[in-house]
Parts: structure tokens; C-alpha cells; sequence
């Protein structure tokens, strides 16, 4: 049943279902459109593509995330297309490394730490998820064009270091179209050479 949590500034919608791995694995593939050779997760020595795996390897925990000098984990998410975030998944040990908060931010590559005390676009108070059954729905208003994601997990519940099995994000994707347009832009320009004096008679009009 849908319950709903309200932390000062934090307020969120997150439902606790019984999952069918094969649905969720459908609608949590968005790890698939990560841009894994620009992905980087900040204070930590283990590979940020860890965390993102298919739903149903959720609860493989052989690999992981953990933070090196404190409690603070950054991803930096950059993905090849533009996606509509609607939800996240966060799964972590069943002790205090769990982390406890996490921060949304959107379209900001290459945060750093320094850039964290901005506002959030979005932040939930999490609940120890041990098997992915807690989904915290996103202001997709917010979200719907997305080509970066940051997330910062500012704490944990008292250790000394935070650990992380799985982020899954579900939402939809799309197609970057830059090439197009740009193709688009260097075909509507007028080569100056083949109609100067056009462009010379174009410009003095308008001048005078």
C-alpha cells in the first residue's frame, strides 16, 4: 500500500509492492542507456557501473558501491538519449551503511561535492531496502528530459562508510537528435561566396 513520508523539506510518495521480476525488469531497463565510459562516482574506488544491473540480478551482492573517506557517495550519470525519470529503486546492506538520503539532481554533468548544496531538483528519505520493494516516484513534470542525473547520498544510518547494491530507474527514453539539427542548420545557411551580392542588397534594405 502506498504510504506516504513527509522529512521537513523532503516529501515523497513511496510504494512498497510485491514486484514481479519480469514487469520491473522491463520498466527498470533504463541502466542500459547510461552512458557507461563517462559514468563516474565520486569518493569511491569501486566502479560506479556496479550499482545498475538488470532487475533481477538486484539482489547479486557480490558487487557494490562503498565510500572511501566518509558517508557521501556522488554519481554522475550522463546517459545516451534523453530520458522521462518516473521512479528509483535504492537497495543496501541490512545494517547502518544503508544510505539514508538521497539528493535528485538533473541536466548538471560533472557535479563535485562543491556543488552539492544547491538546491536538489529532488530528495527522498530512505528506508533500509534490502530486496528493491520500496519505489519512490519522481515529479515527472521535473524529470521528463533528462540527459544527466546526479545523485548524492549525503549520509547512512551510523557507519562510517555507505554501501550500495543497486539503483534502478525506471522511466522512459528517447533519442538525442543533435546530429539532425545541426545538419539541419549548415544546409539552411547561405554559402556567402555563391550569393554575396544577394546578401550585400538583403542587408542595405533592411539597413535603410
Amino acid at each position: 500500500m502506498p504510504h506516504s513520508h513527509q522529512h521537513g523539506s523532503c516529501e515523497h510518495e513511496a510504494l512498497e509492492i510485491d514486484v514481479d521480476p519480469l514487469e520491473m525488469g522491463i520498466q527498470y531497463s533504463l541502466y542500459e542507456k547510461i552512458d557507461f565510459n563517462n559514468l563516474e562516482v565520486l569518493n569511491s574506488d569501486d566502479e560506479g557501473r556496479n550499482v545498475f544491473k538488470p532487475f533481477e540480478q538486484r539482489l547479486d551482492f557480490e558487487k557494490y558501491v562503498q565510500s572511501d573517506a566518509d558517508q557521501e557517495l556522488l554519481f554522475n550519470i550522463p546517459f545516451t538519449g534523453n530520458i522521462k525519470l518516473k521512479a528509483i529503486r535504492i537497495i543496501g546492506p541490512d545494517d547502518f551503511s544503508h544510505p539514508k538520503k538521497v539528493k535528485l539532481f538533473k541536466n548538471r554533468p560533472k557535479m563535485t561535492f562543491d556543488d552539492v548544496n544547491v538546491k536538489a531538483d529532488q530528495e527522498y528519505e530512505l528506508e533500509r531496502d534490502l530486496t528493491g520493494s520500496i519505489e519512490y516516484s519522481t515529479k515527472v513534470v521535473t524529470f521528463n528530459s533528462v540527459h544527466h542525473l546526479s545523485l548524492y547520498f549525503p549520509e547512512n544510518f551510523g557507519e562510517e562508510q555507505t554501501r550500495l547494491y543497486y539503483i534502478g530507474l525506471r522511466g522512459e527514453f528517447s533519442e538525442a537528435h543533435h546530429h539532425g539539427v545541426t545538419i539541419c542548420t549548415y544546409e539552411s545557411s547561405p554559402n556567402v561566396s555563391d550569393h554575396k551580392n544577394s546578401l550585400f542588397d538583403s542587408v542595405n534594405h533592411q539597413i535603410h
